[in-house]
């Protein structure tokens, strides 16, 4: 058996699903390439491997989504957990991105949200932009001066790192209330150790009057949420589209019931506060 054969093999065969009982799946066949020894035969070999491996995603995708397990418990958590990593196992050298598809995954299957399941939703998608926040990919940003005249014509956009949502639940209130009283793991060893799982009580949050307009971003290497009004949400929308400032701007306040003085006040004070914050940057050529 060549290398690459016996990799994929293994690989393939760790990814199962463990059974009920945290054993390897009947269905790998460790025996057809793996040798016994005088302590251990060729499942047990393997299965020390594929504990590891499950265990340690499940650990992680149980710390990146502390506000999806308030909302749905930590079994329900753990089934859904365990669902989608068969699904969506690790294919990234880092396990940050354990967690990017979830959203689609999770959206057509509602038995695993145990009856909350736009809240639930609307979770994922913060909890995802707050990591892609962390430690996402910056472009240069523009400064004020930059921004001193601001021809209809001209073109920018907003930094990859940051994260546009319109949601229908306070999420960010229940994350950061979440987060306050969450003792993230700590891993002390490459043992194989069954992941932790704390009986935490369900948490939920009335769905808001109106919906909320939401950035994700990141400011001197820590991560914010910044609520935002309806029209600097879709000025800002528009810029990360590709349209000019004049069409984002026309777009932004399309509907919209503010007063000409307001409009102009708050054209002024928004991208002063972007630039501030760095969040706008030219597009890639």
């Amino acid at each position: 058996m060549k290398l690459l054969e016996l990799q994929r093999r293994m690989a393939a065969d760790l990814m199962r699903p463990l059974t009920a009982r945290d054993n390897l799946s009947p269905k790998s066949k460790a025996g057809e390439y793996i040798t016994s020894n005088d302590r251990l035969t060729s499942r047990e070999r393997l299965e020390i491997y594929s504990k590891s491996y499950w265990y340690r995603i499940l650990d992680s995708l149980y710390e990146d989504f502390p506000g999806l397990r308030a909302i749905i418990g930590d079994e329900a958590f753990h089934r859904l957990s365990r669902a989608y990593l068969a699904a969506h196992p690790s294919e990234s050298y880092t396990m940050r991105n354990l967690g990017h598809a979830l959203e689609g995954w999770l959206r057509p299957r509602r038995q695993y949200t145990a009856g909350q399941h736009a809240l639930a939703l609307d979770m994922v998608r913060l909890e995802w932009a707050h990591i892609v926040a962390f430690d996402g990919p910056s472009a240069k940003p523009m400064g004020p001066e930059d921004l001193l005249e601001l021809g209809p014509a001209l073109r920018m956009t907003v930094q990859p790192y940051i994260s546009l949502l319109d949601l229908h639940y306070a999420v960010d209130d229940l994350r950061i209330a979440v987060s306050r009283n969450t003792d993230l793991h700590e891993t002390a060893s490459n043992a194989v150790t069954a992941p932790k799982h704390r009986a935490g009580k369900r948490r939920t949050i009335a769905r808001a009057k109106a919906k909320i307009y939401l950035a994700v971003h990141r400011f001197e290497d820590v991560v914010y949420y910044r609520r935002l009004e309806p029209e600097s949400f879709r000025i800002l929308t528009a810029l990360r589209c590709g349209e000019s400032i004049g069409q984002a701007i026309e777009r932004g306040f399309e509907g919209s019931l503010l007063s000409a003085d307001d409009y102009q006040a708050g054209i002024a004070q928004w991208f002063a506060v972007w630039a501030e914050l760095g969040w706008l940057c030219l597009p890639r050529s």
